[in-house]
This record gives structure tokens, C-alpha cells and sequence, in this order.
């Protein structure tokens, strides 16, 4: 009789405890329905936070984390796509604007000579609408995460005397003079030859654009690695955010520019990090500076 009414007893708890987990369960559901349709970011709650049901709580908030974290980049990459068709459309509106009166006015005129001169701007614009789509493929992909380099050995005290010399008649055009020390120690690293010729000339780019008479283009061996610092003169070092630089798109001066994206700097940056080497800028007095670092390839 005793054994009975104990059996009976332990039925009742069994079922009270069953009864109990099952509610939790249900209680679980509803609120994982309701936190889907209306995406929100309230955390699963239980009246049991301990045992089976406890654990389920963790694992489905830790769940629910990570996919309001998806989420969340997902939004912040579809808020990027929309603002670079919104910059990419501000800035290939002047050359537009340009090469359609440029060409009206070709078809008004007469004089050969104007003809040639119209002809001249109207490729000239041209050319910096394709280098501004050019600039936005490869930023876009770069921006992949699947996106890699095949990185080789490469010298690059050649290939920096090499791109400085390409801009030659760009240097004496704006009377432009640039103070270029190179070592004699031939240093190598592991890059990508094309890689690093894109991001010296978007570097050389820059300071073309917006650097004055004083330039100087540096490159040594500093603790294991190979240092190159292109530094120039500015006139608004004020005006310059020195942590916003290699944003897609920052323009320290909006009224200048107006033929390029926005997006060289952040190239290049992106491009240094796909190659393991270290990129940031220093801004001293009236002095803008870019430094980059490489590891030496016998160091690696």
C-alpha cells in the first residue's frame, strides 16, 4: 500500500514536472515566432534556467545572436552598395554634364582646330569616367572576403623607382620636384608585382592631386622590414581626418576631385592588407604622410 501511494506520488510529480517542460517548450516557440516576424532583438526568456531547458534557452539566444549579427551586416553591406551608386552617380555627373556639352559644340563647329581641341577633351573624359569604373570594380572586389592575392618575390626598390619615373612628365607639368631616396639594399618581399604597382601609383595619384612643390619619396630597411614613406606639403592639414582617409569615398576638400571616385587610398589600403603589410598615415605640421611596411622576404 505504501509502495502504491509512493509510485502514485512520484506519477504526479513526474507529471507536474512534465506538464511544466512542456509549457516551456511551448512558451519557447511563441516567442521564437514572434522574435522572427517581427525581427526583434529581445533575448528568449524561461521560467526554468537551469537543466535541459536552461541549455536550450543559451543555445537558441547564442543562435539568435549570430543571426541578428548577419543580420546587421547584411544591412550595413546593402547600406554601402546603396550609398556607392549614390556617390558613383554625384561623381560621373560633371564629366557627363562635360562630354555632352562638349559634343554639342563639336557638332556646331566649323573651325578644324576647335574640332581637335573638342576631340582631345572629350577622350580626356572619357578616360577618367573609365578609370572611376575601374576604381569601383576593383574596390568592390576587394571588398570579398573570398578575394586573394597570389603573392610572389618581389623587388621592390625596382619596382618604386620604376612607377616614380612613369610619372615624370606628371612631376614637371606642375613643377613638381620630388626628393626621392632610395637604398642601395635591395629589398624583396612577398607582394603581388601588379598589387603594388596599383597601390604605389594611387599613392603617387594623391599627392599629385592634391600635394604642393615639397615631396619626398622614402624607402629603407626599418627592424626586419621594408619602410616606404611618400610624404608632401598641404595647405589644410586641419581639414584632413587622418583616421578617415582610407574610407571609400572621404575627400578631405569636396570642391576638388571632381573627376575621381574617392576610392584610390582606400585601394591602396585594402590592397597592402591583401599583401600582409601595414599601411597608416601621419599628419605632422603642414606634412601628410603615408607610411607602409613590408616584411622582408628572407624574414618571413
Amino acid at each position: 500500500m505504501v509502495i502504491t501511494i509512493i509510485l502514485v506520488i512520484v506519477i504526479f510529480i513526474l507529471g507536474i514536472l512534465l506538464w511544466h517542460y512542456q509549457r516551456q517548450v511551448k512558451n519557447i516557440c511563441r516567442q521564437l515566432t514572434f522574435l522572427c516576424e517581427q525581427e526583434s532583438n529581445m533575448p528568449i526568456s524561461t521560467e526554468i534556467n537551469t537543466g535541459s531547458i536552461g541549455k536550450l534557452k543559451d543555445c537558441l539566444n547564442e543562435l539568435l545572436g549570430m543571426y541578428r549579427q548577419q543580420r546587421k551586416e547584411y544591412q550595413d553591406k546593402e547600406n554601402a552598395i546603396a550609398q556607392t551608386y549614390t556617390n558613383l552617380s554625384h561623381d560621373i555627373r560633371t564629366p557627363l554634364t562635360s562630354l555632352d556639352g562638349y559634343f554639342q559644340l563639336l557638332q556646331d563647329c566649323s573651325n578644324e582646330e576647335d574640332k581637335q581641341r573638342y576631340i582631345g577633351i572629350i577622350k580626356e573624359r572619357i578616360s577618367s569616367l573609365n578609370d572611376m569604373l575601374e576604381e569601383l570594380f576593383t574596390y568592390t572586389k576587394l571588398k570579398n572576403d573570398t578575394y586573394t592575392l597570389a603573392l610572389s618575390r618581389c623587388h621592390l626598390n625596382s619596382i618604386l623607382a620604376k612607377t616614380v619615373l612613369s610619372y615624370y612628365q606628371d612631376w614637371t607639368a606642375k613643377k613638381i620636384f620630388p626628393s626621392l631616396e632610395i637604398t642601395d639594399t635591395p629589398l624583396y618581399i612577398e607582394a603581388n608585382p601588379q598589387a603594388l604597382l596599383r597601390v604605389i601609383q594611387n599613392i603617387l595619384k594623391n599627392v599629385l592631386e592634391h600635394g604642393q612643390e615639397e615631396i619626398s619619396i622614402l624607402l629603407r630597411e626599418s627592424s626586419g622590414a621594408a619602410a616606404l614613406q611618400v610624404s608632401n606639403r598641404v595647405d589644410n592639414p586641419g581639414e584632413i581626418n587622418a583616421d578617415r582617409i582610407f574610407e571609400r569615398f572621404y575627400k578631405a576638400d569636396e570642391a576638388r576631385g571632381k573627376t575621381s571616385t574617392g576610392l584610390g587610398l582606400s585601394i591602396a589600403y585594402e590592397l597592402v592588407k591583401k599583401m600582409n603589410g601595414e599601411i597608416h598615415v601621419k599628419i605632422e605640421d603642414n606634412l601628410f604622410s603615408v607610411i607602409m611596411k613590408f616584411r622582408l622576404f628572407d624574414k618571413i
